[in-house]
């Protein structure tokens, strides 16, 4: 039994989703020349490249049974897929906007018989609807910040990340519309079907995600000064303490630590005692 995954053939989302593939223990074979498919270092497992907006419909219809792509997307083609897991990159947000000397300021100021500008007209009808407004929806494929400026649109709805493009084109955000980041998703029959290579994968990327900005720290400490290294060592469930077969009166002790604790953390466990201390990046976490 196989499974394939479709991955994002380009775009921002494109690298991050292969490299934390790679990191979950799947390098993909054909990965340079960007083929259509690729085969995994695992025999059981392959990757589709395909559009990320395509990827939801993909594995709705069962064409991959694993996916990669943004919840917007997800939202946007009505995919009726199982979300894994956050993938903890590509936080974006859908929004309303208008031009900066519009009278439209909050969505209250919308009115009958305007014209929205989109690349998302199934999520943005969904909001008019919730609103009950009666608002034509004009869909573009791109440039949806000129459409104001051009009489296409009294406003739009469009991507955002931090805001930066919509101001250079003299927009201002009127409401919030959805939330969005990367998921990792999987085909309903194939959850039920195939779960052992599914749940292997998802266990797998989320053990990478658990693993980031976090190192595990070792060190030897004498047993004297143990307790006093315990009372500075911070760790997932307590530290892991053995006994150094060569030195009798000296302990090995290690702990996973958050990244940014470790630069503080090392010179607390030399004073209190501990030597030889390694600090080491961890590839995945699974608990």
């Amino acid at each position: 039994m196989k499974i394939k995954i479709a991955v994002p053939s380009k775009g921002r989302i494109s690298e991050p989703s292969i490299k934390i593939l790679e990191k979950a223990g799947l390098g993909l074979k054909d990965s340079t020349n960007r083929k259509l498919f690729s085969s995994t270092y695992n025999e059981n497992i392959d990757v589709m490249f395909a559009r990320a907006a395509d990827i939801p419909e993909f594995v709705d219809e069962g064409i991959c049974d694993m996916g990669i792509s943004g919840y917007d997307l997800i939202e946007e083609a009505g995919a009726d897929v199982k979300i894994l897991t956050d993938l903890q990159f590509g936080a974006t947000k859908l929004v309303l906007a208008s031009p900066e000397n519009s009278e439209i300021n909050t969505k209250d100021d919308l009115k009958d018989g305007m014209t929205i500008a989109t690349e998302f007209p199934n999520l943005t009808r969904k909001y008019l609807e919730e609103n009950n407004l009666n608002i034509k929806i004009v869909k573009l494929t791109g440039s949806t910040e000129i459409a104001p400026f051009i009489g296409i649109a009294d406003a739009i709805t469009d991507l955002t990340s931090t805001g930066t493009t919509l101001n250079m084109n003299h927009l201002k955000i009127v409401d919030v519309i959805l939330e969005s980041s990367i998921k990792l998703i999987a085909n309903k029959n194939s959850y039920t079907e195939k779960n052992n290579l599914v749940e292997a994968v998802s266990t797998s990327i989320q053990g990478v995600l658990e693993a980031e900005r976090k190192k595990l720290v070792m060190m030897n400490v004498a047993k004297e000064n143990l307790c006093e290294v315990q009372k500075v060592m911070p760790a997932m469930s307590g530290p892991t303490i053995s006994q150094v077969l060569s030195e009798e009166e000296t302990m090995a002790v290690q702990a996973v630590v958050g990244e940014d604790e470790v630069f503080d953390l090392v010179n607390k466990l030399r004073n209190a005692g501990a030597r030889d201390i390694l600090v080491v990046p961890i590839e995945r976490i699974i608990q």
